[in-house]
């Protein structure tokens, strides 16, 4: 590789290390747990400003007035897992993380073996991504056996807690949007700083309350329960969840969840569905009545979900209508009424709104327009027809055609027998 390659190299990597923040404000949850007067154990949140700084160990906080938790170099980049983001569109919260007085040594290479563990919850402002990380805090102290949320070692306002990331759990889709028979996959990835580590990888989907378990992996034993998950992509790190032809009963929490001892974390992945409205006429596009005429006239908003939906009629003067600027604006119909919801068999929704039309010569050439709007759609779905209304034919005019058609009916009957008494008298 020649020079100016390495240079060009170089500038690519210091390119993607200054793309990425360097920091993160953040909220840490701290907790003091004590004992009620009736001897019950309870917990009060404390709420403290806090920084996730990136950096290398000994690195001066950037705000020495608060808590910095100084995250320096290990095989795991908590940055890579947020992207290329700003910091004001990510919310931060850590909380410490008990493991219950119990000791599992991590199997790092450092004098300190023992851990204190931190959760460092990473969210996209807009449902882009969720992220949940374990600090480990290098420690020298052996734990006491007892629990350790009863004797949490005190934060100091102004502390530094140098710590590395030991795993990570992912998610890009907190919240999926499906339509029914559509195929979703259930985003949710997680790595660990070590090898080999003995994981287990579950899901599982909760309901008004009801929590039933969809699939659960050992890497430890090799036993797996369950399906939607590709068990050779576990070793990679992808614990994704399928769902090959979405049903209305799918629709709810989706909770997938890593533990590698002694720790355990889950995402959460919300699927709603949302299927778009069929919008129907029961006119055609162009509408003819005579004078005095009435006609029902229905728009049907058909197989949506979920429940809302908002149906409008309105009329534009022909005059008005193709013009963008200055025109009359469509005029709502205020004599509307709604069918009660149908319930299909696929769980979704049916709903009609009518009005009674009685045609006037003054309204020939008026446009009606349905709008049927729903939270499915980005924008309402539209269906128009055009009014034509004719004035009726007199009754005298039937009558007089009538008369003229029997005239010369009676005529043609004379003609015929004039006709054949004359061929009679020929012979």
């Amino acid at each position: 590789m020649d020079l100016l390659s390495k240079l060009l190299f170089l500038l690519y990597l210091l390119s993607g290390v200054l793309s990425q923040v360097s920091w993160l404000p953040c909220q840490f949850i701290d907790e003091h747990v004590f004992l009620n007067n009736d001897n019950h154990t309870e917990t009060k949140l404390i709420h403290r400003e806090a920084l996730v700084q990136f950096g290398q160990k000994g690195d001066a906080p950037l705000n020495p007035d608060g808590i910095t938790f100084l995250v320096t170099g290990s095989k795991l980049d908590l940055r890579r897992y947020i992207g290329e983001v700003e910091a004001e569109q990510i919310e931060c919260e850590i909380r410490r993380h008990s493991t219950q007085g119990i000791h599992v040594r991590w199997p790092v290479q450092a004098a300190n073996e023992y851990s204190r563990w931190y959760t460092c919850n990473l969210k996209h402002l807009k449902d882009l991504f969720a992220v949940t990380s374990f600090l480990r805090q290098a420690s020298d102290k052996a734990p006491s056996g007892d629990e350790d949320y009863r004797s949490w070692p005190t934060i100091h306002d102004r502390e530094t807690l140098t710590t590395t990331v030991a795993m990570v759990i992912k998610t890009l889709s907190p919240s999926v949007k499906a339509g029914l028979g559509s195929e979703q996959k259930l985003h949710c990835q997680f790595a660990v700083d070590h090898r080999g580590p003995d994981v287990t990888v579950e899901w599982h989907f909760q309901l008004r309350g009801e929590r039933h378990k969809l699939f659960s992996h050992s890497s430890r034993t090799g036993r797996t329960e369950g399906g939607g998950v590709k068990v050779k992509s576990l070793t990679g790190g992808d614990a994704s969840y399928s769902i090959p032809f979405t049903k209305m009963n799918n629709e709810g929490r989706y909770i997938c969840s890593v533990s590698v001892n002694p720790l355990f974390s889950s995402l959460d992945v919300n699927l709603h569905i949302e299927e778009a409205p069929r919008v129907s006429l029961n006119v055609g596009p162009a509408l003819s009545l005579l004078e005095g005429e009435e006609q029902k006239v229905v728009c049907e908003a058909d197989s949506y979900y979920p429940l809302d939906v908002g149906i409008v009629w309105f009329d534009q003067d022909p005059s008005a209508t193709g013009q963008r600027v200055g025109g009359p604006l469509p005029k709502v119909l205020q004599n509307i009424l709604l069918s009660s919801h149908k319930h299909n068999v696929d769980k979704t929704y049916t709903l009609s709104a009518f009005f009674y039309l009685k045609a006037s010569l003054r309204d020939s050439g008026r446009q009606f327009t349905c709008s049927v709007s729903h939270q499915s759609l980005r924008v309402p779905i539209r269906k128009s027809f055009i009014l034509t209304v004719e004035e009726p034919t007199s009754w005298m005019f039937y009558l007089a055609v009538g008369f003229v058609l029997v005239s010369l009916l009676i005529i043609l009957l004379m003609l015929l027998s004039h006709l054949r008494s004359a061929k009679r008298s020929d012979q």
